[in-house]
């Protein structure tokens, strides 16, 4: 109980200092920290700002009990950079079941283009955490630098699902044997006598990717194969690269007779490349992607995948998440779940003898 006084008090006493050094009475400053807009913007700003200085909105972002009952549930805020797609449903299906599980709400937003300074960035942190956030989730991309800094001044930890740079010990994430899947989608395609198998991939720059690729080149050296750089296309995971750089392969002098997606959007573009040049999938050409999202099993054929296990990577976020927000101290700051490939009709065997060779 002398605990909860102390607390009361020292509450008190911040609100009355803020209020005392922006010339406004604390029933302002009080508004300003529920998110009430009859206040006006330049006070609102200022009043913001002071709360910085001395710390009071981090006071409320310090680890708590996320399972304990209060006036609302605790909140999770959970960022997209891009549009949404058929790989974010499922992580997000993943973090709302574990967030549901928890008694944690998920507020789902976008985060604006362009760097951030670190003014825009704290004023930016400092309203998540205004806003009752006990942590943030971040989709594929990692935050600019003054986020991830004010993220960690303000108390809320950060998990980054599926980071597109290589983890490192200061951003907690979670993600996917990607160099085990590339290797074992080259696989097999090996073992149904391919040799001619080229990969259409993401940006050179994503970590995945270059882990899905140099699956991809094991799986090829290991065989004898070669891998030419026409072979080799890289762009993004979406539906038109896969479209576009599927056309272009197809057209070289000697195509390959099999392809590997980084992911089932690639994929469903490479197949329509091949309908649009009069091929057959898998007679003609056989194509294996990359996630097993609901476009592998709706596709037509059906599409022979690489399991990445994306619902369970989004409920592992969550549930790292919340114990950041809870203090603990994880084993490791980075996870990754195991991939597996699933079979479907999008591959055959090679039956034509030309294209045994390169």
């Amino acid at each position: 109980m002398t605990d909860s006084i102390e607390h009361h008090r020292s509450a008190r006493a911040t609100l009355a200092t803020v209020a005392a050094s922006a010339g406004v009475s604390i029933a302002t400053v009080s508004k300003v920290l529920n998110g009430r807009t009859d206040v006006a913007p330049a006070t609102r700003s200022r009043v913001k700002t002071l709360l910085e200085q001395h710390h009071y909105v981090a006071r409320r972002a310090e680890p708590v009990d996320v399972a304990g009952a209060g006036e609302r549930p605790p909140t999770v805020e959970l960022l997209f950079h891009e549009d949404l797609n058929a790989y974010g449903i499922e992580v997000v299906q993943g973090l709302l079941d574990a967030g549901d599980a928890a008694g944690v709400a998920v507020v789902v937003s976008r985060r604006p283009d362009g760097e951030r300074d670190t003014g825009v960035a704290s004023q930016w942190v400092s309203d998540l955490a205004a806003a009752g956030r006990r942590a943030v989730i971040s989709v594929v991309d990692q935050l600019p630098e003054a986020d991830i800094a004010a993220l960690h001044r303000f108390g809320l930890p950060l998990v980054v699902i599926d980071p597109l740079n290589q983890p490192t010990a200061r951003i907690t994430s979670v993600g996917s044997t990607n160099f085990a899947g590339g290797l074992a989608a080259t696989q097999h395609l090996l073992a149904l006598s391919h040799r001619r198998i080229a990969y259409v991939g993401g940006p050179m720059t994503a970590a995945c990717n270059q882990a899905r690729l140099h699956g991809y080149r094991a799986a090829m050296e290991e065989a004898g194969a070669d891998v030419t750089d026409d072979y080799v296309r890289t762009g993004d995971f979406l539906y038109d690269n896969g479209l576009r750089e599927g056309l272009a392969l197809l057209d070289l002098p000697t195509p390959p007779t099999a392809v590997f997606a980084a992911s089932d959007e690639t994929a469903l573009g490479v197949i329509e490349a091949a309908r649009t040049r009069g091929l057959r999938v898998p007679e003609d050409l056989s194509v294996v992607g990359f996630d097993d999202t609901q476009l592998a099993k709706l596709s037509a054929p059906p599409l022979t995948t690489i399991r990445q296990p994306l619902r369970e990577m989004g409920a592992v976020a969550m549930r790292t998440a919340l114990r950041l927000a809870a203090g603990d101290v994880l084993d490791s700051h980075h996870v990754e779940l195991a991939t597996q490939l699933v079979e479907r009709r999008s591959t055959a065997r090679l039956e034509s003898p030309t294209g045994v060779t390169p």
